[in-house]
C-alpha cells in the first residue's frame, strides 16, 4: 500500500512505474563515486547483485604509510556507503544495512539488502544534487561566522548516523591547532609519508588523487594549520584569514572498524547538509594520523571517546569562485555489474 493509501502493484519487488531495482542499485553505486575520500584515493569497490549491494575496501588504494590501521580507509568507505544510501532513498528504496557482515571477509565492510520501496524521499533527492556540487575548498573562509542554526542542523545530520559531533570552543580550537602543528612536524620527518603524499599529488589524468588546481599556491592563513602537501598547487590564495571559522570533531565511544565506517557515514551526512546550507566543510585528518596527537584530541574530548576526524566549518568567501572538483575514477573501475548484466535499463 502506498503513502496515499492506494495499493502498489509489485513485480519482482519493484513497484509498478518504478525503474528496476537493479538499475537503482547500479546507479546508487555510481553516485557513491562522488563521495569524498582521504587524498581522493576512492578506496572502495561495489558489487551490484540482483537485490543487494556489497561494498568492499580497495586495498590497492589504501595509504599504507599514513593509515596503516585502515582508519581513514574505513571512514572513506563510510562516506561512499552514505552516498549510496541517500541515492537509493532518492529513488524510493530503503535498504537494510549490514555493516561488517562477515568476520571471515574483513574487506567486505557493508551489504545493503532487504530493499523496500517506500517512496522517493524529497530531502534525499536534494542531497543527491548536493553530491554533484560538493567540493573541498582549502582557502580561508569569509569573516561571516556560521549561523548557530546551521551548526545545529549539521550536528543533527551527523548524530543521526550514530556518531557524536563536538563543536569546539575557543580554548579547544587552540588545542586543536597545537595538535595539528605537532602532527605536521612528525609527518614531515617521515620519508615514507612524503613519498606516499607525492604519489597521490602527481596522479593527473588517472581519475584519482589531488590535482594542482585543488591545492593552494601559497600557505593559507588559518587558525588550525593546513596540511603541507609537499608541493604548491595552482589554487590562488587571497590575503584573508579564517578567524570566523568553526571547528569540530567527530567522535564516539568505540575505536573499531565498524565505528570508523559509521564515522564516514556521519561525515558524509554532515558534509552534504553543510553543502545544502551554504557552509564550507574541510576535513582535517592529519591530527588523527599520528598516535600522540590523536591522544591529544581525546583530551579535548575529556577522555569520553575516540576522535575519528576533525573538520573546519565556515562560510566561503563570496568573492572567490569555487575551486575545481577533484577527478573521479570511471565507474567501471569501482562498480562491478557483471552479476546483473542484461537486467539494467
Amino acid at each position: 500500500m502506498g503513502r496515499d493509501g492506494k495499493v502498489v502493484t509489485m513485480s519482482h519487488g519493484t513497484p509498478a512505474g518504478a525503474r528496476p531495482l537493479t538499475t537503482a542499485l547500479a546507479e546508487a553505486a555510481g553516485m557513491a563515486g562522488h563521495a569524498p575520500s582521504v587524498h581522493n584515493t576512492q578506496p572502495w569497490h561495489w558489487t551490484v547483485l540482483p537485490d543487494a549491494l556489497e561494498l568492499r575496501v580497495a586495498r590497492e588504494r589504501q595509504l599504507t604509510a599514513m593509515d596503516p590501521e585502515g582508519r581513514l580507509l574505513a571512514i572513506s568507505c563510510g562516506t561512499a556507503l552514505h552516498h549510496a544510501r541517500v541515492a537509493l532513498a532518492a529513488e524510493g528504496w530503503t535498504p537494510v544495512v549490514e555493516r561488517m557482515p562477515d568476520p571471515a571477509q574483513p574487506d567486505l565492510v557493508a551489504r545493503l539488502t532487504g530493499m523496500r520501496h517506500t517512496g522517493a524521499d524529497p530531502e534525499a533527492m536534494h542531497l543527491v544534487q548536493c553530491m554533484r556540487v560538493r567540493h573541498t575548498d582549502r582557502r580561508p573562509v569569509s569573516d561571516e561566522p556560521v549561523p548557530a542554526a546551521a551548526l545545529a542542523e549539521i550536528d543533527r545530520a551527523a548524530t543521526r548516523e550514530g556518531v557524536h559531533l563536538q563543536v569546539l570552543d575557543d580554548t579547544q580550537k587552540i588545542q586543536l591547532a597545537s595538535a595539528a602543528q605537532q602532527a605536521a612536524t612528525v609527518e614531515a620527518e617521515d620519508p615514507r609519508l612524503s613519498e606516499e603524499l607525492a604519489y597521490w599529488t602527481t596522479r593527473a589524468g588517472t581519475g584519482a588523487g589531488l590535482p594542482p588546481e585543488v591545492l593552494p599556491e601559497t600557505v593559507p592563513q588559518t587558525t588550525v594549520p593546513a596540511r603541507d602537501f609537499g608541493r604548491s598547487g595552482t589554487l590562488p590564495i587571497g590575503p584573508g584569514h579564517d578567524r570566523a571559522a568553526g571547528y569540530a570533531i567527530l567522535w564516539d565511544t568505540e575505536d573499531e572498524p565498524d565505528s570508523w565506517l559509521r564515522a564516514g557515514e556521519a561525515l558524509s551526512a554532515a558534509w552534504l547538509t553543510a553543502t545544502r546550507l551554504g557552509v564550507s566543510l574541510v576535513p582535517l585528518s592529519g591530527v588523527v594520523e599520528v598516535d600522540g596527537t590523536r591522544q591529544a584530541l581525546r583530551q579535548i574530548l575529556s577522555g569520553l571517546g575516540f576522535p575519528y576526524i576533525s573538520m573546519r566549518l565556515g562560510i566561503a568567501d563570496p568573492t572567490h569562485a569555487g575551486p575545481a572538483h577533484t577527478p573521479r575514477l570511471d565507474a567501471a573501475q569501482t562498480v562491478d555489474t557483471s552479476a546483473v548484466q542484461g537486467q539494467l535499463s
